[in-house]
């Protein structure tokens, strides 16, 4: 056998054993009569020590050994006379009877350390080089535990892991399709899935009443730090549910995977609904774990001849707990923030809240002290404390203090990364209004159920029907969002009926599911899980891809193996899409 054992095993308790170990040469350390070698392995680190006066020629051996050789060894386990206790095998070194060398290495282009001197697009071209480093390594033992504890708690409370298609039909609505042609049906084509959705809900027709499956969707669309064209769900349906149940099932879910995982024990889960959300946070999905709640002090601070207050539909503020401290340097810093296109404020009003109970703006030549005072008693502030002021469009204004919130909760150092605040957001909107097209859109999906009380609202009023649905949001971020699923056929047809599908185009896109639902369908309803975004939390990083073994560049790029790419003119041809004036290379 090539190895006895591994590289982050051996102890102190295993001195005078003869050895057999293999790996990759980390890094090599000649003081003369005596060569050090790290040798590692995807589970540790082991010295060996090569001794001129015991076998010259081995140490010589040793002295011609690169970075990220592949040898395998045999010797004796000793006692390390000056110990690491950085590493569990710091007690320990191997002295060597014996070296081969399994393979040679070229230099790599970074160092494969913990603290790389590589960049990104780099590593990305060498991942497989860069997957040897131990914070990439962590990341995918990570992925690896939460995977297993999630297959575990399912397969615990009855759920089925049932696969389902990737070549699938393409569907208009939500993010565009990535489509494969087909060459045995010429001229048409398979869609990669966005998600299992109408599959999962066929399964519960099909009476399988709790499924699950941690699956590959794929998405064409830009791309961020939480976004890869593939990433994987954990996609979950269960009959026979009302809400309530899908929330404490998966709330289960979560608890469990930070306790077995983290050995975090993860604090009830609040819930609020989507207008609450919007109304004090100016988001679907808030960071609670600090406060700066929205302040609306339109009616306070009108009509004082203040002509951006005066012109705004709202006016908006927040409180930042010892934000008086902030310099006026860094305050303009902030103005210049809000006032980034990503953000799109005009501009910044703020009042200081002084510790002798004055108060100091940038409007004082529009409010004195006791209309200041009217803001201070709305926002709550206290001595020590910083308003913040931002106006415009209700909507517009909302999303702006947004950033802002978060923006301070940054600077203020209020968004722990070992602190997390689960959160379930309720009562979504069913339908959104979409001026360029003049028609809804669902919010979710066509298949989410309206909440039982509005459905007489979908004839008369169907911009105010609120959804079945919910997000489960942790620290900010969404990572996991469902619905109670509309089960009727009627119900169903008019949902499309509302989203602008003809009769036709219903039947052509929807037909088999229609059909379906004239076999018994039973109540059903889900959700999914952002699987890359669970192990993003848990691992205390905001880009996914530090959790993905093979993932894209910013422009979907595989840089390692250089795809997307052309492909053979012949190739084309066979599928049908061989056009005049294709430029291939």
């Amino acid at each position: 056998m090539y190895r006895s054992h591994r590289n982050g095993e051996l102890r102190l308790t295993d001195a005078n054993k003869e050895v057999t170990l293999c790996g990759w040469v980390q890094k090599s350390r000649d003081l003369g009569g005596m060569t050090f070698v790290d040798l590692r392995d995807r589970y540790g680190i082991t010295q060996l020590v090569f001794n001129t006066e015991t076998n010259e020629e081995l140490c010589k051996q040793a002295r011609s050994l690169g970075r990220e050789y592949v040898i395998q060894i045999s010797g004796i386990v000793k006692e390390r006379s000056s110990k690491n206790a950085n590493i569990p095998t710091g007690d320990i070194e191997i002295e060597i009877t014996k070296l081969d060398i399994l393979n040679e290495s070229k230099t790599p282009p970074f160092t494969i350390e913990d603290k790389t001197d590589g960049g990104d697009e780099l590593r990305m071209k060498y991942r497989y080089l860069d997957l040897r480093r131990n914070p990439v390594k962590e990341n995918l033992i990570l992925r690896h535990k939460i995977g297993l504890a999630t297959r575990n708690f399912m397969n615990n409370l009855e759920f089925l892991e049932i696969e389902t298609p990737f070549l699938i039909k393409s569907t208009p609505e939500g993010a565009r399709d990535f489509v494969v042609p087909s060459r045995m049906n010429g001229g048409q084509f398979y869609a990669l899935p966005q998600s299992p959705q109408t599959f999962k809900q066929l399964l519960m027709v099909s009476g399988y009443d709790r499924y699950f499956q941690i699956v590959k969707c794929f998405r064409d669309e830009d791309l961020r730090a939480d976004r890869q064209p593939e990433f994987t769900q954990i996609d979950c349906e269960m009959a026979f549910v009302e809400q309530e149940d899908i929330l404490q099932t998966f709330e289960g879910l979560i608890k469990n995977l930070f306790a077995e995982v983290l050995k975090v024990e993860l604090p009830e889960v609040e819930r609020m609904t989507y207008a609450d959300a919007m109304k004090n946070y100016g988001s679907d999905k808030p960071d609670i774990r600090f406060g700066m709640k929205f302040n609306y002090i339109t009616e306070l601070v009108k009509g004082k001849d203040f002509k951006i207050f005066d012109e705004a539909e709202d006016i908006i503020a927040i409180t930042v707990k010892g934000g008086n401290s902030l310099t006026r340097k860094q305050i303009d810093k902030i103005t210049d923030y809000v006032k980034t296109p990503q953000v799109g404020a005009k501009g910044l009003i703020y009042c200081r809240v002084n510790e002798d109970g004055s108060y100091k703006s940038s409007v004082d030549k529009f409010y004195n002290q006791e209309e200041l005072a009217k803001w201070v008693d709305t926002c709550n502030a206290k001595p020590g404390d910083l308003i913040m002021v931002l106006s415009g469009d209700t909507t517009k204004v909302q999303s702006q203090m947004n950033d802002l919130r978060l923006h301070m909760g940054d600077m203020m150092e209020l968004r722990d990364g070992k602190v997390f605040a689960p959160l379930w957001v309720l009562d979504f909107p069913l339908l959104e209004w979409d001026e360029d097209s003049e028609r809804f859109h669902a919010m979710h999906h066509p298949f989410t159920s309206p909440k039982k009380e509005d459905f007489e609202l979908l004839n008369t009023n169907p911009g105010a029907v609120r959804a079945n649905a919910y997000d489960l949001v942790i620290n900010g971020v969404e990572i996991g969002g469902g619905s109670i699923r509309i089960h009727d056929k009627e119900v169903q047809s008019r949902m499309f009926d509302l989203l602008g599908f003809t009769k036709e185009e219903a039947e052509t896109q929807f037909g088999f599911l229609m059909n379906a639902f004239e076999y018994g369908a039973p109540p059903h309803g889900g959700i999914a899980f952002g699987f890359d975004r669970i192990c993003s939390i848990f691992g205390g990083s905001e880009s996914i891809r530090d959790y993905i073994a093979f993932p894209k560049n910013n422009s979907g790029r595989d840089v390692m193996i250089d795809a997307p790419a052309n492909v053979d003119e012949a190739q084309l041809e066979e599928l049908g899409l061989k056009f005049k004036n294709m430029n291939i290379s």
